[in-house]
């Protein structure tokens, strides 16, 4: 628990929880990772690397979750906390089919943390590729009645789209689509809804600790290695869309108007959705908003308790 906070999160209230990511894909897993562990609420017990295999050439292949496990250690580094966390490496490549698991030491450790001899569900936040989730689940299915995944990814309904974090493993999507877990989506246009300026980070998150120095900086940097990207990133403004998976968590249990529960799609090669065709009898929770502000002005706030004031 962090020391400065002077409120205590009741035991009984705290979440066990994994973090998944594919942390040096872009610029903004950064900050909830951070945020996760800045989290009391959270009961961190693992930090999975995972793969971005699509990543436009940047990364031999098979080798893009080494460089989300090195971003990984990095954030822990800055923030003083390395040896804190068990850090471990996913699957290097996403799944050749819906029938055939890819074995990874993060695939085994969602294993091994759900089926721990504990009451409580573990939740994990999967801020990327579904791969990992999808194998554990192929390779022990008991996972599902104790485990509860919030994903950001898939396009926005009822049709769907193109969308990253989907396109990185289509067929992992429609495993854990089709599986009994308890599921909680975030779509694209939802954690789109996280959006901040830059001139708001620098502000807010650049003066605190070497970790806020960094997370803004290196955000600026990626902003301007890809500048010659027609639609994205858009120059000034960036979503923090992975801060979702948090938000799903911070939100009042009785916020049922952000999110429907239907009956769970399947996705199609080209990423839309197809309905009707999903063996699964239980519903899926699909948000369709979220209280953005809440979660953003508590990263902001977390950052500032915690990490001393930098001269700019």
């Amino acid at each position: 628990m962090w020391p400065k906070y002077n409120f205590q999160v009741p035991e009984e209230k705290r979440l066990r929880y994994i973090i998944h990511t594919d942390c040096k894909n872009e610029a903004d897993d950064q900050y909830t990772v951070a945020h996760c562990l800045m989290t009391d609420k959270l009961e961190v017990e693992g930090i999975i690397a995972c793969h971005f295999e699509l990543n436009g050439g940047r990364y031999p292949e098979g080798e893009s979750v080494k460089a989300s496990e090195e971003e990984i250690h990095k954030i822990l580094d800055y923030m003083h906390l390395q040896g804190q966390y068990p850090v471990l490496l996913g699957s290097g490549i996403p799944m050749p089919d819906e029938k055939t698991p890819v074995d990874s030491e993060g695939a085994r450790f969602i294993i091994r943390q759900a089926m721990k001899d504990d009451p409580r569900p573990l939740y994990i936040g999967m801020q990327g590729a579904i791969t990992d989730l999808a194998s554990a689940i192929l390779m022990e299915p008991e996972i599902c009645k104790k485990v509860i995944a919030i994903w950001i990814g898939g396009g926005g309904y009822p049709d769907g789209e193109s969308e990253f974090n989907l396109s990185q493993d289509i067929h992992a999507a429609n495993v854990v689509f089709k599986s009994d877990m308890e599921l909680w989506q975030v779509p694209k246009p939802v954690y789109k809804q996280f959006a901040v300026s830059l001139a708001e980070l620098q502000l807010k998150v650049r003066p605190y600790g070497k970790i806020g120095r960094y997370l803004f900086e290196q955000m600026v940097e990626f902003n301007m290695e890809r500048k010659d990207i027609p639609h994205w990133p858009h120059g000034e403004i960036w979503a923090l869309g992975d801060e979702g998976t948090i938000a799903a968590l911070m939100c009042e249990p009785t916020r049922t108007d952000m999110y429907d529960m239907i009956n769970p799609p399947t996705f199609a090669p080209d990423m839309v959705y197809i309905y009707g065709n999903n063996p699964s009898n239980r519903k899926i929770r699909v948000y369709r908003t979220m209280d953005a502000r809440l979660d953003l002005e508590d990263l902001f706030a977390k950052l500032q308790i915690n990490f001393p004031k930098e001269d700019s």
